[in-house]
């Protein structure tokens, strides 16, 4: 039922970039994950990115729409919005948006959806590829515990979904809709009553996912959750999935927490992505925010084209392929999967050739 390979990787789509990338050449990413905003207006119990302190400060939209331009010219193909705040924070999320697709960029986010209100989505819902919601119960009482807001906005988002949907439908837009939840003892006895009401709202999927620790977050509270006792809860979603909406149960990321291992020796994966925060900094890796050594430069001050090609991210490249210990890292990292493929290839078994 994972059809959007959520639980995998879809790099094995983008051959050429990934052919240069092995000839050693300079490639561009293709993947953004972008932080509009470093406020938030949830708390949400379990934040990666509690750290970063959700500091009221934006990016500006007139900069930034000339650097997607400039971004979708140098082959970046497509930007996730979420990062450290709630991206429809940002006063001028919707233009934003659709400048991004109109870069030839595709958009998504990655949102708590209570600020998604319908006259947002009237104006922008056209240029987004899909919308996945972080919400993280199946009642407004957990749900608010969680995510460390008012009860009213479980029922909120709900609506905000449903007119989403609506619109969709009426206007003939592609945009995926889907909701997903961090499992957590909190909320799993919730799950089925989230599915159900997912579906009901119209959405294509909801996902559960395990929770991952941030190195640098303030929080460990779930540092030592496991998964292995789940495996129940997987079979009983899967009565819940249909030809319009499935359940992902992240299995197969949820075993990999459990052993904390990882299948490959180096991180192989930044040429292909970036993550840029709410002050306009480029960063190699969002696991290593703050770290001057992973910072390659500042959109807001130089074009992107003279960040991805300096001298510091040329610096950062070498010490992540010759210091930097993946067994460190963070356990699932986005960018794990890719690691894995990219490793393979550089480093295949005997008898590739008996395909």
């Amino acid at each position: 039922m994972d059809k959007y390979r959520i639980d995998s990787h879809k790099l094995i789509y983008h051959p050429g970039r990934v052919t240069d990338w092995l000839a050693g050449r300079n490639i561009y990413p293709i993947y953004a994950e972008l932080s509009p905003s470093g406020a938030c207006n949830h708390r949400c119990v379990y934040c990666a990115l509690d750290f970063m302190e959700y500091k009221p400060r934006f990016l500006d939209a007139g900069i930034l729409i000339k650097r997607l331009g400039e971004m979708g010219k140098l082959g970046l193909k497509s930007i996730m919005y979420a990062g450290e705040g709630e991206p429809f924070l940002h006063p001028r999320m919707a233009e934003i948006t659709n400048a991004t697709k109109a870069a030839g960029i595709d958009v998504s986010f990655t949102t708590n959806a209570a600020l998604f209100k319908p006259a947002i989505a009237d104006e922008c819902l056209k240029s987004v590829e899909w919308i996945k919601v972080s919400i993280n119960g199946g009642t407004a009482k957990t749900y608010a515990k969680i995510h460390g807001c008012r009860q009213e906005d479980f029922e909120k988002v709900f609506a905000n979904m449903k007119y989403a949907d609506g619109l969709r439908r009426r206007k003939g837009y592609k945009t995926t809709l889907g909701m997903q939840l961090v499992l957590l003892p909190e909320n799993a006895g919730e799950v089925e009553l989230l599915a159900e009401r997912a579906r009901a709202a119209g959405m294509d999927y909801l996902i559960v996912k395990p929770y991952s620790q941030h190195p640098q977050s303030k929080t460990d509270k779930y540092r030592n959750i496991r998964y292995a006792d789940y495996e129940a809860l997987s079979k009983r979603l899967q009565k819940y999935s249909s030809p319009a909406f499935s359940v992902v149960f992240r299995m197969k990321t949820m075993q990999k927490w459990d052993a904390a291992a990882k299948h490959y020796g180096k991180c192989c994966a930044l040429p292909f992505w970036t993550y840029i925060d709410a002050g306009g900094n480029v960063w190699g890796c969002s696991m290593f925010l703050g770290k001057k050594e992973f910072l390659y430069g500042n959109i807001m001050e130089s074009s992107f084209k003279k960040v991805w090609e300096s001298e510091k991210r040329k610096r950062s490249l070498r010490m992540v392929a010759n210091r930097l210990d993946t067994s460190k890292c963070r356990v699932n990292c986005r960018m794990d999967e890719v690691n894995s493929y990219l490793w393979d290839l550089r480093h295949p078994p005997e008898h590739v050739n008996f395909i």
